[in-house]
């Protein structure tokens, strides 16, 4: 095994960004000795943790939720710092693409033309309004014209936005940006007793300036409307979650200054800005998956009756827990703990040699983070979705799992992979604070193995990155996790411009 050796240089480099180099060195480790993938037991399905809300649940579910809205207990977390040069992938690709007419090379097997075809024909679809005369005809330049207008800096810049300033659905007075979707959808559901609707967004350092600009351009108008005060807060990814990244032989990759290559750690490294928020109730969600106005009912009922499962969830746990605290707790405390774990959860009843063994353990078990992720029927779209997995330590929990997770190349693995029945599609609401009403230390219930190795690029040369345990993955792989079915009408995400024709994001 190759020694790695630091330079002073190095050290200073990396305590700059706030990491410690024993956390370097355990990174590395990473790289030459990758931990296995996750265990799948197999799918999560309906009663065997999916769980489907019935009728009469319903309306204690919506009181649940109103007294903890009107408490002020919630607020809604939005990462926002994606770009959206994948939304225009195959666009970008066309321009580097070969010449030709639009019809010659869609004819010649050209996945790029089609999508560029289908773009040019519904332009007037689209929420954004292109620059400029454009002409908008079949001749090959000024197809590429049209495409460097969308994408280029000389025109709408969209291929360096982030996600959330593009515009995704027409209004009467111009387009609406996931953004202020998201705000509209937070004055529905976050709201407290006073109005005031808690809102945080992440987002990349150098477009924090414009979010907090479109925020003041539109935040009279929708406080008027909706009759809430807008309290929107903002965050960048720490330096101190960024990851070193190796070349091939898991060397420290260096520039050509001889610095080194530190690169962002994957949404898993937004628990951080999570956990600063020190927020009570919490719903995620991503920035790309909106709905317009006029769709957005049911979007807001299925919130508010996830947010009323977890506070129903978490006032039964809390209260157990209180309860397993008594001297001499009674044998039908134990019953009920155990009855809850297994029901809600799918904990099973833990081995131990005594009653007060048992206790311990069924409250350590209660006092763990909760999460309601709402999951909808698998419909193809690539991403991940809840799974039976066995832990190192031969738990078998519900983890929400994607495919970087998976050894596909062993059969009896690939085989439970590629049959599930749910997709996850990032609708989550979080309890976040303990008994006592202390915020949990987060990083307690990180799963470190299941960090992600991938192979990338810099400057021509090849190069292994590595991904922290993702947000909604390994980082909440040890919380108390239900799986709730939710109508495929909650889940519009817009992946590629194409997307925005969908029926549910035109008017």
């Amino acid at each position: 095994m190759i020694e790695i050796v630091l330079t002073e240089g190095d050290r200073e480099q990396i305590e700059s960004l706030g990491i410690s180099v024993e956390e370097i060195r355990r990174q590395l480790d990473l790289f030459r000795t990758p931990p296995p993938g996750a265990r799948l037991v197999r799918c999560c399905r309906v009663d065997d943790g999916v769980r489907v809300l019935q009728e009469d649940e319903l309306p204690l579910l919506l009181d649940a939720w109103n007294e903890a809205a009107r408490a002020g207990r919630f607020t809604k977390f939005v990462p926002a710092s994606g770009a959206a040069s994948r939304m225009f992938q195959s666009l970008s690709a066309f321009l580097d693409g070969p010449l030709g007419s639009l019809e010659e090379l869609a004819a010649a097997g050209s996945a790029e033309a089609r999508d560029v075809a289908l773009f040019r024909d519904q332009l007037l679809r689209f929420a954004f309004s292109v620059p400029g005369s454009v002409d908008a005809s079949s001749d090959p330049s000024a197809v590429r014209a049209l495409v460097r207008a969308v994408l280029g800096p000389e025109g709408l810049g969209f291929a360096e936005k982030p996600k959330g300033l593009i515009p995704f659905h027409r209004t009467p007075d111009g387009g609406r940006t996931p953004f202020e979707e998201h705000l509209i959808e937070g004055a529905r559901t976050v709201r407290d007793g006073d109005g005031r609707c808690r809102i945080h967004f992440t987002v990349s350092p150098e477009f924090d300036r414009d979010f907090r600009a479109l925020l003041e351009s539109r935040r009279a108008p929708l406080e008027r409307s909706y009759g809430a005060r807008l309290d929107v807060s903002f965050s960048v990814q720490h330096p101190s979650t960024d990851t070193i990244a190796v070349d091939l032989q898991n060397r420290p990759f260096r520039l050509d200054d001889g610095s080194l290559l530190f690169r962002p750690g994957g949404h898993g490294a937004l628990l951080r800005n999570l956990a600063e928020l020190r927020a009570d109730l919490l719903y995620v969600k991503n920035i790309d998956n909106v709905v317009p106005e006029s769709r957005l009912e049911v979007v807001v009922l299925w919130k508010k009756l996830l947010g009323g499962l977890l506070v129903s969830l978490e006032r039964r746990a809390l209260n157990l827990s209180r309860a397993l605290e008594a001297p001499g707790c009674p044998g039908s405390v134990l019953d009920d703990a155990v009855r809850f774990l297994r029901s809600s959860f799918g904990v099973p009843v833990p081995a131990t040699d005594s009653l007060e063994g048992l206790c311990r353990t069924l409250k350590r078990r209660l006092e763990r983070p909760i999460r309601v992720c709402g999951v909808v029927r698998d419909q193809g779209e690539p991403g991940g979705g809840p799974f039976w997995v066995e832990g190192p330590d031969g738990e078998i929990t519900a983890q929400i799992v994607e495919s970087s997770q998976v050894d596909v190349s062993d059969p009896s693995q690939r085989k439970i992979w590629s049959s599930p029945t749910h997709f996850n599609p990032v609708d989550l609401v979080l309890s976040l604070r303990d008994q006592t009403g202390r915020p949990y230390d987060l990083d307690r219930f990180v799963d470190p193995s299941t960090v992600f190795i991938s192979k990338r690029s810099r400057d021509g040369r090849d190069l292994k990155a590595l991904e922290l345990p993702g947000l909604w993955n390994g980082a909440m792989a040890s919380w108390n996790t239900v799986f709730v079915e939710v109508p495929g009408e909650t889940f519009a995400p817009v992946k590629t411009v194409l997307d925005l024709l969908r029926p549910e994001h035109q008017p």
